[in-house]
């Protein structure tokens, strides 16, 4: 029996032509989520044949950014986000919110495409890991009497999700200058921490001090 031939490495530069054509796309369809395939191509600087023999449709365009942003969040996601961590659930909560800044473009576009494009359920199955993190963290926080009590944790994570969001697209739009910070205090004042302890607690996790309460 004849073997099969080898399969063929990817060309460099064809694999950088993904990249950037996923890179685009993500930005594009940030700003316009009704952008065509030829447009994303034009701005990507590749033929609209390259783009297709990468992406045969916009369904796969769509679900390639839809697996590029599942690794990005499950990589971002702080591995003491877990309500049985030593740390503090406000400084729990800060760390989360600065790791979740990182991959915020991602967070937003996945929203942004979630009913018209990809489907609800798909961006929901993307979103739990990180949904569930902040909820677990909100729920530690609530019964140990740091955060605010005025709504269950699953809705204040929402809210909070929300308010993220919307801070980004300031952000974007060039109204609002942050790396995360402020609006990793503005959440955990919206969470119902004290504003001078909040930005103590977002400063020293910011800068890499006091990871764990009491230390």
């Amino acid at each position: 029996m004849t073997k099969p031939p080898a399969r063929v490495p990817q060309r460099s530069n064809a694999r950088s032509n993904r990249e950037r054509i996923l890179a685009t796309a993500r930005r594009e369809l940030g700003l316009n989520p009704d952008i065509t395939l030829e447009e994303i191509a034009r701005a990507s600087g590749v033929v609209r044949r390259t783009l297709f023999g990468h992406f045969p449709g916009r369904e796969a365009l769509l679900e390639a950014l839809a697996e590029e942003a599942s690794e990005a969040l499950r990589a971002a996601l702080p591995a003491d986000s877990a309500p049985s961590g030593a740390e503090s659930a406000e400084r729990s909560y800060a760390r989360f919110v600065l790791s979740m800044w990182t991959v915020g473009d991602r967070y937003r576009l996945l929203l942004a495409l979630a009913r018209r494009d990809l489907g609800v359920e798909r961006v929901t199955e993307i979103l739990s890991p990180a949904r569930g993190a902040a909820t677990a963290i909100l729920d530690r926080g609530q019964r140990d009497g740091v955060f605010h009590t005025q709504l269950p944790a699953v809705v204040l994570s929402a809210g909070l999700e929300a308010m993220a969001i919307a801070l980004l697209e300031e952000v974007n739009s060039g109204e609002l200058e942050d790396d995360g910070t402020r609006v990793a205090v503005a959440s955990l004042i919206a969470a119902g921490v004290p504003e001078k302890q909040a930005r103590v607690v977002v400063d020293e996790i910011a800068s890499g001090d006091g990871a764990v309460a009491g230390e």
